[in-house]
């Protein structure tokens, strides 16, 4: 992919962020993009009618023919189980002719093969219409995740950036973390955020904290104000599913925002929510932003006071790195922890190329899979964002 591309070919790419078994199971099934499900029963068929032609009239296996349509229904499309159905019955009839008439398995298995065929047909009718819905709601939930996640055109806001974002749960494609990129004429603004919990009430405060960023982001001149937005519109969040009885009432969400001023390129302003504070890492080596992490969104209330913003200067060659937890609490069989900082400064001292955004955000998958052995416990998303120009302009 691109340096620039928002990281969805990273996401897409990666097997645990999406597909359904149904489709990967056709995939293994295509040679040069044609369907060969139906060589597997094809293939026993010929051979159970083969070997019983061969054995003694003493150890028939004829009527294992039934397990034809049986293994169709599983693999190949309805009127190939129903074809194949047929053909067994057609070929039991021929094979068992051809024996003299005291060895001849006659009617009862025949009305056995028969009986399998029959019911491997409306199974294979039932598992069609399964995988249908399945697939329908995964055009579902990616239309969710693209409301969520947005695709970010290449230097959107004048940024160089990168995303990747796997699920812990690998068929929900979809979860808490956030992320987002709002140009404007004050200069871009940068989101990127862990909702507490999982499921859909994770994913529908993830919305409305995005829908409130890409307007403030845009609007509003200084990033404090942009911040108490956020605050303001997690707590009436909060307030209306109270409201609704909800279990998730006292839901909060972790967050970084960044802002880069339109009339500065060698600084970024940022504001932390009870966040991981990014990390700037560049060819001479990798740093914690010296920013100190305020309370999560929805907390505000426990310490009453503007939002604490803090300007950190930013050399050209530093890509800005944010994870959430579900890198920084990977842990390996043993129980330790994934150490983010000290694996990507050694990787940078090896090949200072890895500072690009792209590069970046896969050795930070790459890395954190690997040190968990693949079994992702949390949502994981790593957003990587350097700028390449002075930001401005506006935005959707």
């Amino acid at each position: 992919m691109s340096p620039g591309s928002g990281g969805h070919g990273l996401h897409d790419r990666y097997p645990r962020a999406g597909r359904e078994d149904v489709v990967h199971r056709h995939e293994m099934l295509r040679v040069r993009g044609r369907s060969v499900a139906w060589v597997p029963p094809l293939l026993l068929l010929t051979a159970i009618a083969v070997a019983d032609y061969n054995t003694t009239g003493e150890f028939r296996i004829i009527s294992w023919i039934v397990l034809v349509p049986g293994i169709a229904a599983a693999i190949c499309r309805v009127w190939e189980t129903a074809l194949f159905a047929v053909l067994s019955m057609g070929v039991y009839t021929l094979v068992d002719s051809a024996w003299p008439h005291q060895f001849q398995a006659g009617l009862p298995d025949f009305i056995l093969v028969a009986l399998g065929g029959v019911l491997a047909t409306l199974a294979c009718m039932v598992r069609v219409r399964g995988e249908r819905r399945a697939l329908h709601m995964r055009d579902v939930t990616d239309t969710v995740r693209r409301t969520v996640l947005r695709p970010l055109p290449t230097g959107w806001g004048g940024l160089d950036h990168a995303g990747i974002y796997l699920t812990a749960d690998a068929q929900a494609r979809v979860g808490g973390d956030f992320y987002d990129i709002q140009p404007g004429p004050h200069g871009t603004r940068v989101f990127v955020g862990d909702v507490q919990g999982k499921g859909l009430g994770a994913v529908e405060t993830a919305a409305v904290l995005l829908g409130t960023f890409r307007e403030a982001g845009f609007h509003e001149r200084e990033l404090t104000t942009v911040a108490d937005r956020l605050e303001s519109r997690m707590r009436r969040h909060r307030e209306y599913t109270t409201a609704l009885g909800r279990a998730d009432g006292d839901r909060f969400a972790t967050a970084v925002l960044l802002g880069f001023p339109a009339d500065r390129t060698d600084v970024v302003d940022t504001v932390v929510f009870g966040h991981e504070p990014p990390l700037a890492v560049g060819p001479d080596g990798v740093r914690m932003l010296p920013v100190a992490g305020g309370l999560p969104l929805g907390y505000r209330d426990l310490a009453p006071g503007p939002p604490g913003m803090r300007r950190v200067p930013l050399t050209a060659d530093e890509t800005l790195l944010v994870v959430t937890d579900g890198v920084t609490e990977a842990r390996d069989g043993d129980g330790r922890f994934y150490r983010l900082a000290d694996q990507v400064r050694r990787a940078v001292a090896t090949d200072s190329r890895l500072v690009a955004p792209a590069r970046l955000v896969s050795f930070v998958r790459d890395g954190t899979l690997r040190h968990c052995g693949g079994h992702l416990t949390d949502d994981t998303t790593a957003f990587a964002v350097r700028r390449t120009r002075v930001a401005g302009g506006e935005g959707p």
